[in-house]
């Protein structure tokens, strides 16, 4: 089991606490149901999860700010089963994401035992980088500049 000393970091940033308690939390992750995260684009994720033997009515998805929830309870049937192979967990489950900042759901399905959940990152046009113009003039003949100099 390792454990990470993060008194260095307490030492000189201020709010970080949320990651150190996710480095702490990160091997505490279940293993089932088996999924994928998959990078769509440059802004775009999708998470697959494989459930089979769940129906669409035991899955619950929750996004609350910064984490994804999905839960599933499986509904018991009446009938008493004897197994001479069990493969099929089938079992409850529950599962949590950590979503960055500005990560949204943006929707959810489920067809022949898989569940996808696609999130996209918008951030804020007033949180994206901007040029900001010295003196009111923008530097747009700074290569120019360079290449003088150069010769």
């Amino acid at each position: 089991m390792r454990t990470f000393d993060l008194t260095p970091l307490y030492r000189t940033a201020i709010g970080f606490d949320r990651l150190a308690q996710m480095l702490n939390n990160a091997e505490a992750q279940p293993s089932y149901p088996p999924y994928n995260i998959e990078l769509v684009s440059e802004d775009q994720y999708r998470i697959v999860m494989a459930l089979a033997g769940f129906d669409r009515s035991e899955i619950d998805i929750t996004s609350e700010r910064d984490t994804l929830h999905i839960v599933g309870r499986k509904q018991k049937d009446g009938n008493e089963r004897t197994y001479l192979h069990r493969g099929i967990a089938a079992r409850d489950f529950e599962q949590r994401f950590q979503l960055a900042n500005h990560v949204k759901v943006t929707g959810a399905s489920f067809t022949n035992g898989m569940l996808t959940i696609d999130l996209v990152r918008e951030v804020p046009e007033a949180l994206k980088p901007r040029k900001i113009a010295i003196d009111g003039v923008m530097n747009a003949d700074v290569p120019a500049i360079e290449e003088q100099r150069a010769a």
